[in-house]
């Protein structure tokens, strides 16, 4: 489904304000913004996030903008970019690795467009990856699990065996006690919720007492079983504290929002290369959303200069 969103226009002397006062960008190469979305804009955090990034660009750019939700396979890809491109579209997200092969193929049709997708390696003149170093997220998440596991029994669902961030948490976790054991159990799947409750299950019945669902269209749902067994979880992509303040340990953040600005602002001004650009805490595109309470003050304290050191140096606690 197709969705325009109409052009705000808000100026006062020059100034539009958005999330406060900033200036306006001037126009340059920029004029429209799409997203391609393989499900809808508010199936899940990570969607919503890259949706409430285009807006930004709507309202910093004064240009029009537009979604194309529910595009799965390769000729729906196609048809959602020719006719992005047939209403003047001239930047292009894809909102999820599952874009950049199918872009990587077309882009050359469109040296007139760029196009932008997230985590992957395929790059090329007018394609640019915006990839998260998900590994040292991982890292810091496994060692709050494994400081608070009582039973020395922590788990992570996911999504694939090739996300980062699992063997980030597996480092992190045996960095913290080597006697915490990692129990581990793939989706196979980014949006099947029955299936990652029953991973859930079989580790809780397994002992686990802190799980790191690194999925985000399922790991609220994994946060509140942990929460109705009065066990931890850690959220990811977004801070997701407030779903079960007692339950949720702290969250590993994505700030996607702000890498859709960072695109269009080097898109604007002629500089955005066709390339594979990495982030991380260092850039804080990636940080550690609020603790809990049951995160012992102490604790904060090792973590958090943990990832100072890791932002000046680059260097995990295990590579010192």
């Amino acid at each position: 489904m197709r969705k325009k969103i109409s052009i705000i226009f808000l100026s006062v002397l020059g100034i539009i304000f958005i999330s406060g006062c900033l200036e306006a960008e001037e126009q340059g190469n920029l004029y429209k913004a799409g997203m391609i979305v393989e499900g809808t804009i508010d199936s899940q955090p990570w969607n919503e996030k890259g949706y409430n990034g285009l807006l930004e660009i709507e309202e910093a750019f004064d240009v029009e903008v537009e979604v194309v939700e529910n595009v799965q396979t390769e000729v729906e890809i196609s048809k959602a970019v020719s006719d992005l491109v047939s209403s003047g579209t001239n930047l292009i997200f894809g909102h999820s690795s599952t874009f950049g092969e199918h872009f990587y193929r077309i882009a050359t049709n469109y040296p007139d467009v760029h196009f932008v997708y997230f985590n992957g390696n395929y790059y090329s003149d007018n394609l640019t990856s915006m990839t998260f170093n998900s590994h040292a997220m991982g890292f810091f998440a496994g060692m709050l699990a494994s400081e608070i596991s009582t039973n020395n029994q922590v788990g992570i669902i996911a999504a694939y065996q090739w996300q980062p961030e699992i063997e980030g948490y597996y480092e992190g976790v045996k960095y913290q006690n080597p006697g915490t054991n990692v129990q581990m159990e793939f989706i196979y799947d980014w949006n099947d919720t029955n299936i990652a409750i029953q991973a859930y299950e079989r580790m809780k019945a397994n002992g686990v007492d802190v799980f790191y669902p690194a999925g985000d269209a399922f790991s609220e749902e994994v946060i509140k079983k942990a929460s109705e067994d009065n066990l931890y979880a850690l959220g990811f992509v977004s801070d997701q504290l407030k779903v079960e303040p007692n339950t949720v340990l702290t969250s590993t953040v994505q700030h996607v929002e702000q890498l859709y600005m960072l695109a269009a602002k080097q898109f604007n001004k002629g500089e955005l290369e066709g390339e594979v650009l990495s982030f991380d805490f260092k850039d804080d595109y990636i940080t550690m959303g609020e603790y809990s309470s049951e995160v012992p003050d102490y604790f904060r304290e090792v973590l958090n200069k943990a990832i100072e050191k890791y932002k000046e140096t680059g260097l995990l606690p295990n590579q010192y």
